[in-house]
């Protein structure tokens, strides 16, 4: 049984407080009549404010870099968004529950054949501001310059209308642009691999190792894998099981 003192250090307020960021598709589906979040990351969140008995209220995001800097307002109790170090300043990671990839697309007459070609001087790409992957390539990219969007939607349009070479982001939604640009081009291979977890504001340690422990369990028992074929991402990869820290 969780401990009263932890219950008060995940829900100060009496509700569970939980960030959902229903930019990402492969995580979070949201209906656009109802604005109703669905999806493996918001299950998680449900999941463990009814393992703990508490009522939950969904804070939803669209963007990931948004809910990241909402913590330092403490407008959050819980989050699930993609580790990053920078993050890590103000939010205290589990370990991941899922991996996804980050890939690049091209036009189809591009010069540009390998994930290697991109970092070149000159080459331009599209990313959505403050996304895993943008905080990533803004310290692995040496020579290419980052051409930044709000949203993904604005990303694709950066390559279509010639404004950057490449565009990047997670595999799934690549994919499916990919197939409504005829000609383009995804680059084989990834750039990185996109660790999804779930996190606490930092400082809240009992708290973290609470929600730590719900995720190995929520990994182990199936219920990440079955909340990703329920949203048709079965090939989406559930993470290893880790220690708690």
């Amino acid at each position: 049984m969780t401990s009263p003192a932890t219950l008060a250090e995940l829900a100060p307020t009496g509700t569970l407080r939980v960030g959902i960021n229903y930019g990402n598709p492969v995580l979070v589906q949201r209906d656009a009549k109802t604005g109703e979040l669905s999806g493996v990351a918001p299950a998680l969140a449900r999941e463990f404010a009814r393992s703990l008995g508490l009522p939950i209220e969904i804070i939803a995001y669209d963007g990931a870099g948004k809910m990241a800097d909402a913590v330092k307002a403490g407008a959050w109790d819980v989050a699930f968004l993609a580790v990053d170090p920078l993050r890590a300043a103000d939010i205290r990671f589990t370990a991941p529950y899922v991996e996804i990839e980050g890939v690049y697309m091209v036009k189809g007459d591009s010069p540009i054949k390998s994930v290697e070609d991109v970092d070149k001087t000159g080459v331009r790409v599209a990313a959505t501001a403050k996304s895993a992957y943008d905080l990533y390539l803004r310290r692995s990219l040496k020579q290419a310059t980052l051409v930044h969007s709000e949203e993904y939607t604005g990303s694709v349009e950066s390559l279509v209308t010639g404004k950057a070479d490449v565009l990047a982001g997670v595999k799934q939604p690549i994919l499916e642009t990919a197939t409504s640009l005829p000609g383009s081009r995804v680059l084989p291979g990834r750039f990185m691999a996109i660790l999804q977890a779930s996190g606490v504001p930092v400082g809240r340690d009992a708290a973290g190792r609470c929600l730590g422990e719900f995720i190995e369990k929520a990994k182990a028992s199936g219920f990440v894998a079955s909340e990703l074929a329920k949203s048709d991402n079965a090939n989406v990869s559930v993470a290893p099981s880790s220690p708690v820290l």
